[in-house]
């Protein structure tokens, strides 16, 4: 058992996640704090609500860059609404509509102009954001709820209630992920859109509905960031897209599609953040958080590939040394 978890990709992130802890636990001042905790657990919230519905994007072969520009648009979404009087409880749904309708606009380019995902969403990560700006311009709107605002940061012991709910949520994902006809599909798609055609499997259909999922998991995270920080801003998760694919590509999901599971994606997602806390705490320079987190992502990306070539030549000299030992006997 030990030796298959660690021939794994995600055996070795939960080896690794587990080495950071116990070094950040014992290096570094307060990192063990329940306080910090707390902190670390909040401030991978937001990633890891993206990162669940990024998971089966990935998987399905696609991409969706604009996540963070959906989360801002949201956001703005959001102020400007409040400050137009509405009630905080008629908001929330139309934020939540919001990010819905920036996902669908994404699945129709790609499912039904057939445009490649990569480069509808890089398009509509600048779209959402300019229009973020065009709803809510650079102003702040800060005068939220208060009960809002409070529950998006209240605890149960060290465990903030968002992240019972990414825990929810992620169990759902997980479930129609690696327990459902759906998330075969899914997996089918990855692996060949032809071939997953001709068995039977609806492409466009499962495409569309991922992209509205990401879009709507995006503007939920716009909700909790925008409580959270108190503050419903334009520019709210700019740069958030290159945490959540790195994420996923660290937890074990292959760029190319057809491979991946949840679970590594969510210890990926905290394996980022306790290292960026750490390095925090330690007084390390913002430079060089953006510096170790692009090497993470580079290795998440080479380390599987490399394993592969690794395991194909291992099985090719073990075959021809069987056939030599036959050709002997």
């Amino acid at each position: 058992m030990p030796r298959d978890l660690v021939r794994r990709w995600e055996g070795l992130i939960l080896l690794l996640l587990v080495a950071v802890v116990l070094w950040a636990s014992v290096s570094v001042d307060g990192f063990a704090n329940p306080s910090n905790v707390s902190f670390l657990l909040l401030d991978t919230t937001e990633i890891a609500l993206m990162a669940l519905t990024m998971t089966l994007v990935v998987v399905a072969a696609e991409i969706d860059l604009s996540v963070a520009s959906t989360l801002g648009l949201s956001c703005a979404v959001l102020g400007w609404l409040w400050n137009a009087g509405l009630p905080i409880e008629a908001i929330m749904p139309v934020c939540l509509l919001a990010g819905a309708l920036c996902g669908a606009l994404n699945g129709l380019l790609v499912t039904r102009l057939g445009l490649p995902s990569l480069a509808v969403t890089i398009g509509t990560f600048a779209l959402y954001r300019g229009l973020a700006y065009v709803i809510l311009g650079d102003q702040a709107v800060a005068d939220l709820p208060p009960a809002y605002t409070a529950l998006a940061t209240q605890t149960l012991g060290p465990i903030p209630l968002v992240t019972i709910l990414v825990a929810v949520l992620a169990v759902v994902a997980g479930t129609v992920l690696h327990a459902t006809g759906v998330g075969r599909s899914i997996f089918a798609l990855g692996a060949g859109e032809e071939a997953a055609y001709f068995s039977g499997v609806r492409v466009k259909r499962i495409k569309f509905w991922l992209f509205v999922a990401s879009g709507a998991c995006a503007a939920l995270a716009s909700l909790v960031y925008t409580f959270r920080y108190a503050s419903a801003r334009a520019d709210n998760g700019v740069g958030l897209e290159l945490a959540v694919v790195a994420a996923v590509l660290l937890g074990g999901v292959s760029i190319f599609g057809g491979r991946g599971t949840l679970p590594g994606v969510l210890m990926a997602v905290l394996l980022l953040g306790v290292v960026r806390n750490a390095l925090i705490l330690a007084d390390v320079a913002n430079e060089v958080l953006n510096f170790v987190t692009g090497l993470l992502l580079v290795a998440s990306v080479l380390a599987p590939n490399l394993g592969a070539v690794w395991r194909r030549r291992s099985s090719l000299h073990k075959a021809s040394l069987h056939k030599e030992g036959k050709s002997v006997s």
